[in-house]
């Protein structure tokens, strides 16, 4: 059944939390550990739950409660893009290219959710 690598979901958001990580380099320096720190690890967390959620499946209540912890870091993420598009660290365009692609990972994790028993 391949590993959490083959999933879309995981490749979108990984692609994702690189997209954010360098768009966050552009934030200001005093934002280093506050704004650019939590969406970072944010973006990063939606991979990591995935691929813990996805190793194991076997346990289909730890798998969706795994995902449910995904989709809340999806929204944390989403929430971030929110604050670095209102302090204007990020263009227009740029945080709808990044919001939309948030929406269709959280889409996709909403997937799971609701059809687990294809994933284990």
């Amino acid at each position: 059944m391949g590993n959490f690598y083959d999933l879309i979901v995981y490749q979108k958001a990984f692609d994702l939390a690189m997209k954010i990580f360098d768009a966050s380099k552009l934030f200001p320096s005093d934002e280093k550990y506050g704004l650019a720190n939590q969406i970072r690890r944010s973006s990063r967390s939606v991979c990591a739950n995935i691929a813990e959620a996805y190793k194991r499946r076997k346990y289909k209540n730890y798998f969706i409660s795994k995902l449910n912890d995904v989709e809340c870091e999806n929204a944390e993420t989403q929430v971030w893009l929110d604050f670095a598009f209102n302090c204007t660290y990020i263009s227009p365009t740029k945080y709808q290219e990044l919001t939309d692609e948030n929406n269709e990972i959280g889409k996709l994790i909403w997937f799971m959710l609701n059809n687990s028993e294809k994933f284990l």
